[in-house]
This record gives C-alpha cells, sequence and structure tokens, in this order.
C-alpha cells in the first residue's frame, strides 16, 4: 500500500507513454522509500532490474550484476568490465518481447567503484546505443540514497550524460498528514499528539514508521525500537551515515557541532572552529553534501551575505540520537518511559517540534492564508554587548506583501502562555531586529504552538496563532 507519492507515480507512469526512450533518476534521503515507490508502481514488472552491493569491489558489483542477468532469462558469464556488463544488458533487451523495456537499476551510486568507469559505460550504453534504437522503447530509472553522488554524476554531470536525463524525482519524507494516514492505514490507534512525538523522533522517513506495532504505546514502542537489548533501530545511526559516505567521520563532526551549537545553527566559521577540520574546497563539498542528503539545511541569514549564512541540524532522527540515545549511558530499556518528564525530554521537545514546524513551511503558510505571497524563510540572531541583549528568531518569514512574520514555535502538553518574563523576552526580539536588521516591512509576532495560546493580557502582541491540527493539513 502506497501511502501518499500520487505526483511521483503519475510522472513514473508517464515514462512509459512518452516517444523518446526516457532517462529518470529517483533520488532522496536513504530509507525515504524509493526502491519501494518503484517497485510498487510497475507491479514489479520490469525487463531488468539489478541493486548495487554497498561497499562491494569491482569483481563483486560486475557478478551481482550477471546475477541479475540471469535472473531476468540470461545465461551469461562474468563480465570483465562495464562495458561488457552492458553489452550483455543490450542482449537481454533485444532478446525481450516488443512494448516498453522498463529497467531499473537500484543503488547506482554503489557501484561506481574506482577505476572501475562505470559512468563511461552508462554513457556509452545510453546515448550510443538505448537513444539510437529505432524503437524508442527504452525506460531507464536509476536510484540511489547517495544524492550528492547521483547529483555531480548524473544531474551536473560535464561529460557525455550532461542533459541526459529526461526526468528527475526527488522523493522528500512524509508530512505529517501523511504520516497520519500511514498509522491509521497500520491499524495504529494514535491521536495527533502521539503522530507529532513519532514525526519528532522519526522524521516522515516510511521506513522507520513500518515498526511501529499496535497495541503499544508511543514510549512503549520508542524503547523497543531504540532502548531494548534486541532493538531493531539500535544501530541505525552508524549504518545511515557509514552506507552514504565511504569516509563518515569528518561528516559526523559537523553533524555533532550543529547538535551541540546554538539551535538557530553556526555560520560556517563556527563549524569550523568547532569541529577543528581544515578550511578548503573538502569540507565546502561535507557541507555540500550533507544539505544534498537532507541532514542539514543553509538558511541565508536575513541582512548578511550569503557567504554567513547559517547552518542548521534538520533531521529528526539524528537529533534524537545525539539528545536522548546518546545520552541513555545506563542503557536503560525503558529509557524512554522513565525519561517521559525530565528536563532533557522537555529540551528535545523544544528542539524537535521546532524542525518539524520548519519542515512543514507550506502548512503553515496555508494557516496564515498567504500560500500564494512570495516569501523569503530564514532565520536571524544578533549577540549580546554592553549595549544590546543578544536575540535569536529560529524563523523568519519575510513576505512580498510588506509584512515580515516573526515566528516563535512552542511545544506544550497544554494550551501555553505567555506570562510576564516570557512577553518581555518577546518584546526585545522584535526590538532587536526591527532595529538592528535591514528589514523595514511591518513586523508581525506568530505563534506557532501544539495546542494554542491563552487569552491573557499579554497575548495582544500576538497577530496569528499556528496549531498542532494546522500542521496536519494537506
Amino acid at each position: 500500500m502506497i501511502i501518499g507519492r500520487e505526483k511521483e507515480q503519475r510522472e513514473l507512469l508517464s515514462l512509459l507513454k512518452r516517444e523518446e526512450s526516457q532517462f529518470c533518476a529517483v533520488y532522496g534521503r536513504r530509507r525515504v522509500g524509493k526502491t519501494y515507490l518503484i517497485r510498487e508502481t510497475f507491479n514489479y514488472q520490469f525487463c531488468f532490474q539489478h541493486t548495487g552491493l554497498s561497499n562491494g569491489t569491482l569483481r563483486q558489483q560486475l557478478t551481482a550484476f550477471r546475477n541479475s542477468l540471469v535472473a531476468a532469462g540470461m545465461k551469461c558469464a562474468i563480465p570483465k568490465t562495464w562495458i561488457d556488463a552492458f553489452e550483455l544488458l543490450k542482449q537481454l533487451i533485444n532478446a525481450a518481447p516488443a512494448g516498453k523495456k522498463v529497467l531499473f537499476i537500484d543503488e547506482l551510486p554503489w557501484m561506481d567503484t574506482p577505476k572501475g568507469n562505470l559512468i563511461g559505460a552508462l554513457e556509452n550504453f545510453w546515448n550510443g546505443w538505448a537513444t539510437a534504437r529505432r524503437e524508442k522503447d527504452i525506460v531507464l530509472i536509476v536510484c540511489g540514497s547517495a544524492t550528492s553522488w547521483i547529483s555531480k554524476k548524473l544531474m551536473k554531470d560535464k561529460g557525455g550524460l550532461r542533459g541526459r536525463l529526461t526526468n528527475r524525482i526527488k522523493l522528500v519524507p512524509f508530512t505529517l498528514h501523511e504520516c497520519e494516514l500511514f498509522a491509521k492505514g497500520s491499524n495504529l490507534a494514535y491521536g495527533r499528539k502521539d503522530v507529532l512525538e513519532l514525526y519528532m523522533i522519526f522524521g516522515g522517513i516510511p521506513y522507520y514508521w513500518s515498526f511501529l506495532k499496535k497495541g503499544l504505546s508511543v514510549a512503549q514502542n520508542v524503547d523497543q525500537l531504540f532502548f531494548s537489548e534486541t532493538a531493531q533501530l539500535r544501530d541505525e545511526f552508524e549504518a545511515l551515515y557509514s552506507i552514504l559516505f565511504k569516509r563518515p567521520e569528518n561528516y559526523l563532526k559537523v553533524i555533532e557541532c550543529l547538535s551541540d551549537g546554538r539551535k538557530s545553527g553556526m555560520t560556517r566559521e563556527e563549524i569550523l572552529a568547532a569541529s577543528k577540520l581544515s578550511d578548503g574546497g573538502t569540507f565546502s563539498i561535507i557541507l555540500e553534501e550533507l544539505e544534498e542528503c537532507g541532514f542539514i539545511r543553509r538558511f541565508a541569514s536575513v541582512d548578511t551575505a550569503e557567504t554567513n549564512a547559517l547552518y542548521q541540524l534538520i533531521d529528526n532522527y539524528t537529533l534524537f540520537y545525539y539528545l536522548c540515545i546518546k545520552k541513555n549511558a545506563f542503557s536503560d530499556e525503558h529509557f524512554w518511559s522513565n525519561t517521559f518528564t525530565s528536563s532533557s525530554h522537555n529540551t528535545w521537545k523544544g528542539h524537535a517540534f521546532e524542525r518539524v514546524c520548519l519542515q512543514h513551511i507550506p502548512q503553515i503558510k496555508s494557516a496564515l492564508g498567504i500560500s500564494g505571497v512570495q516569501t523569503n524563510v530564514c532565520s536571524w540572531f544578533v549577540r549580546g554587548s554592553a549595549q544590546q541583549r543578544g536575540a535569536q528568531i529560529d524563523l523568519v518569514m519575510q513576505r512580498a506583501d510588506g509584512f515580515t512574520d516573526i515566528f516563535e514555535m512552542k511545544h506544550s502538553t497544554n494550551v501555553f502562555t505567555i506570562d510576564k518574563d516570557y512577553a518581555n523576552d518577546l518584546q526585545n526580539k522584535l526590538e532587536a531586529y526591527r532595529k538592528l536588521s535591514k528589514d523595514k516591512r511591518t513586523l508581525h509576532l506568530v505563534m506557532v504552538t501544539t495546542n494554542g495560546v491563552i487569552h491573557n493580557s499579554y497575548y495582544n502582541m500576538v497577530q496569528y496563532e499556528v496549531t498542532m491540527d494546522d500542521l496536519f493539513a494537506l
């Protein structure tokens, strides 16, 4: 059963209706459901399908490719090169019945071993043969979790594959609405506060949601999946980064800095100082690849140059790992249930809820009635000094209609209350932004909370409020 993904399915099926041969790349974060989507959409009917091997040698990759050819009905020896391998694939296609031939190569980046010349062989297969066929009947779909590899080798390739992709589909995580549908489809008796908490842990990654067992509370499920002795996702963090990046150590140094740094994010220079990594092209590649894989996001500050942009950890599961799993020093099998009311749990909730809000900007805009208004989304902060209190705003939405929305995002079990101290803090943020930013638009304070805000004497400063239910909209 496929939840959502209607647009992506329509685009995939449209490949079969086009006159020319098609070359489509499907990419996105690991575990987001790329393989499942492709297989279900085409009802597992492929002329040829193959999956690359994680950390396989060239010989192992070619052996696996031969095995996939055999599974498709061809008898052949192990090819010595990728050129030979694609020659065998041509023979398989030529022997296939008339009609569209859908070829699905999963985890293509894993097949690109040193000195293997995979890209050269793929280029020769596509440019020199597939597109030259009179029948124009090839639909080649390649897939991979190493989003940066897909981007560099296929989308931005400077060689023979430049401009050869006819389609590219980026599969993004589920929204809260889609996760709610997933929970209902799995017969999980969870309300929206439960779905929200699980989203703050899993994000919209279907693979993680698929492990949830009905009849168990959220805390029971989380304890079983992450903290029990036989937890199925106990080692997920190490696998997640080591599979995507050949040398994950430096990538993890950046991630760890962002998990410990300001929740609004850190500049490039601050990450360099905290991680003790060397500046240069390699560091730039690390930031770029982490962003392309969906682990971090770059926010351009509202009034500074792009070079002073903030980098922020945005992946829900990674944040959960650093703020919760890694802190389970005593290996308590019921850690989540036992720390449910602790200060560390509340700290995680605050950070995680903000990430969820940032992942649902379209829903927030819809709640504000400005879906069609062009906006620049960013964050802003100023360090404190003898003359000025410090201020941090995690979400700023500059609108083309002359307003700027200043957002405060607060997770609260009950209806949120603005007290005197918090009202003073909000006023300081607004005044600091008005005084120190270059933004001359009219300011609106918007509260985004789980259950709304009490309308007391301090509520007058709020222009609009968005609640958890608004985040669940389509």
